[in-house]
């Protein structure tokens, strides 16, 4: 019995550590039939990294369809493109609605806890609340810059000001991987409508 236990406990610690080391690093890409591939082990050039910057998180395997009704409401609502809103949210999150940034942003579109209150955002960890209030603040950046996405994404990611200053994408290299990434993520979720 005592070796049963011991042989117990060696397997629960063998899975805490390879469960600690699975969500490290996730990679995804959607083929030509929509189809959505994750991998932690990357064996085309087609995956792009995916896994948040989060930290005290187990790994998070949530479809990526599963947050559609709360992203296509708040898109309808502020009247965005869902499959943008649906990339920010990829990027930011990576559909995990408990992520926290090393920053400190926290949920599905990685809100600021300086900005919850501006934002109305009384749970942040709640799904419908956190796109609604990521969703509002990205419309307010879109009429902000005249409706050009791609800066309105830098905005999101380093701040309106860095955008104003540089008169354009800011030269930060995580502002442009965002931009790139969501996208890319944009145009392969546009591409899924179809």
């Amino acid at each position: 019995m005592r070796h049963l236990n011991l042989k117990l406990t060696i397997g629960i610690v063998i899975i805490t550590v390879l469960s600690a080391t699975a969500a490290a690093e996730i990679y995804t890409y959607v083929d030509e039939n929509g189809i959505l591939h994750f991998s932690n082990a990357p064996t085309s050039s087609r995956y792009v990294y995916a896994g948040p910057e989060i930290k005290n998180h187990r790994a998070f395997y949530r479809s990526p369809n599963g947050f559609d009704k709360h992203i296509r409401d708040a898109a309808d609502i502020y009247g965005l493109d869902f499959a943008l809103v649906k990339a920010v949210v990829q990027v930011e999150s990576n559909f995990n609605p408990n992520a926290v940034s090393h920053a400190g942003a926290i949920g599905l579109m990685q809100i600021m806890p300086e900005n919850h209150s501006a934002f109305c955002l009384h749970d942040p960890y709640n799904p419908r609340a956190n796109i609604m209030a990521g969703t509002r603040y990205l419309k307010k950046l879109m009429k902000r810059f005249d409706n050009d996405v791609r800066l309105s994404l830098a905005a999101y990611n380093a701040g309106p000001s860095a955008v104003e200053r540089y008169n354009g994408v800011p030269p930060y290299p995580e502002t442009c991987k965002y931009v790139n990434r969501v996208m890319d993520f944009y145009g392969r979720y546009k591409r899924s409508e179809r």
